[in-house]
């Protein structure tokens, strides 16, 4: 009896033996196809992908509970991320979890998303900070700046952003482009700089919108001064408010409205 279990457990594991020199040469062939050109040929990578390729696949995402979001690659790591009843993009950077996990952060360095390498999504907010699921709902749309075709429009978005903060304040606040010629003023610069304004009014907003608490916070202010450079940056200057913005960056290029809120909160 022990001798008949012996020869069967050799045949089992020839058949073991056998599949696994298969699996290998599956592997190996692959790796001369063309679609798998310049890709590497180990095992290790072929099971666990670089981290190099976006994790999330580019559409609309709903949570367990809550408004529904799109996410769009702004590179091959970097995400964006919008929900459908707000008009702020939010740029995303990975930093590894654990688990294996990728957790997405906004540029304050709050979690936002986080994606497990099973293919499970978790939201977190300021209402779910402990996160809700989140499940592929389908295609969605692309997430790209504003097309400003000239220094006139940009100038319209910002008095227009001027405007909602000065209701914010209670006061006028002077929004401008500080140092800018109309050559500085590209199509891609203007974009990012409107976006920053739309950005810095609605963290006025937040602020004053807090039961009327906020308020004292941003009064403070009575002038914002946008300009390009090569780092983003919000620097406060008595009752002035500067910030830079990188303009080939996109929407990695300038600060959110959490951003914006935390600087202008400091004391």
């Amino acid at each position: 009896m022990g001798s008949w279990s012996t020869a069967r457990a050799a045949r089992g594991g020839g058949t073991r033996v056998r599949l696994a020199g298969l699996i290998i040469a599956a592997l190996l062939s692959s790796s001369n196809s063309p679609a798998m050109a310049g890709e590497p040929a180990s095992l290790r990578d072929f099971l666990f992908p670089s981290h190099d390729k976006p994790t999330l696949e580019k559409g609309r995402y709903a949570p367990s509970d809550g408004e529904a979001f799109i996410v769009d690659h702004l590179n091959s790591k970097d995400l964006l991320l919008r929900f459908e009843d707000s008009q702020e993009i939010w740029a995303l950077k990975p930093t590894a979890g654990p688990r294996g996990d990728v957790i997405y952060k906004t540029d304050t360095g709050e979690p936002m998303l986080r994606a497990t390498r099973l293919g499970g999504l978790t939201l977190f907010t300021g209402e779910r900070p402990n996160g809700a699921a989140a499940a592929y709902m389908g295609e969605g749309a692309t997430l790209r700046p504003p097309v400003i075709p000239n220094p006139s429009v940009l100038f319209q978005i910002l008095i227009q952003a001027s405007l909602r903060a000065s209701r914010a304040t209670q006061h006028l606040v002077v929004f401008e482009a500080q140092d800018l010629t109309p050559h500085d003023l590209t199509p891609a610069s203007s974009a990012v700089l409107a976006d920053t304004a739309i950005n810095t009014a609605e963290a006025f907003n937040k602020i004053a919108g807090r039961n009327g608490q906020g308020r004292p916070v941003v009064t403070r202010f009575n002038r914002v001064q946008f300009t390009t450079g090569k780092d983003v940056a919000i620097r406060i200057n008595g009752s002035v408010v500067q910030i830079t913005v990188v303009a080939d960056k996109g929407y990695a290029g300038r600060p959110s409205s959490a951003r914006i809120m935390s600087v202008l909160q400091k004391k």
